[in-house]
């Protein structure tokens, strides 16, 4: 049996899909532009990042952290070691065990682009106020945690 929707909530539909056609696409390109002038996806940026960050990191550690498989942060790594980003280097304890790097141009790059991003940020909070920012921060952290409940069975009764 399929629910027929109000009036009210059919408006709210249409508007729903036209800000995620003309705003929330424009936000994901907002956010991951400064690394594509490098030739990176946000995703690797955010890779570089937590290299830049951390010593001792492996792609084992990055892929647990991200909740993703090693071969999806295996495919991202390869592009960072592409561009010469990166190197890996065996652990002293465990050579087996390789820990990333990053080179003299993916500390450049790291800089350049977290620079960029945290201008933007700091641009939106200016904008729309600290109060404005957290507020959108914790619906869009609500909604995820409630739809990807929903799309996980083994979650669902925890929220």
């Amino acid at each position: 049996m399929v629910r027929k929707m109000s009036k009210t909530n059919e408006e709210l539909l249409k508007e729903a899909i036209d800000v995620y056609l003309s705003s929330l696409k424009y936000l994901d390109n907002f956010v991951s532009e400064p690394a594509t002038k490098y030739g990176l996806s946000f995703e690797q940026y955010l890779i570089l990042h937590t290299i830049a960050e951390r010593d001792h990191v492996s792609l084992m550690d990055i892929a647990s952290e991200r909740k993703v498989t090693r071969s999806a942060i295996s495919r991202q790594i390869k592009v960072l070691l592409q561009h010469d980003y990166i190197f890996q280097k065996p652990a002293e304890s465990d050579r087996r065990r390789l820990y990333l790097h990053l080179t003299p141009s993916g500390e450049d790059v790291e800089k350049n682009v977290n620079d960029l991003i945290t201008a933007r940020f700091d641009n939106w909070i200016h904008r729309y106020g600290e109060d404005k920012v957290k507020e959108i921060l914790n619906f869009i952290k609500d909604f995820s945690s409630h739809e990807m409940n929903k799309r996980n069975p083994e979650t669902q009764g925890q929220s």
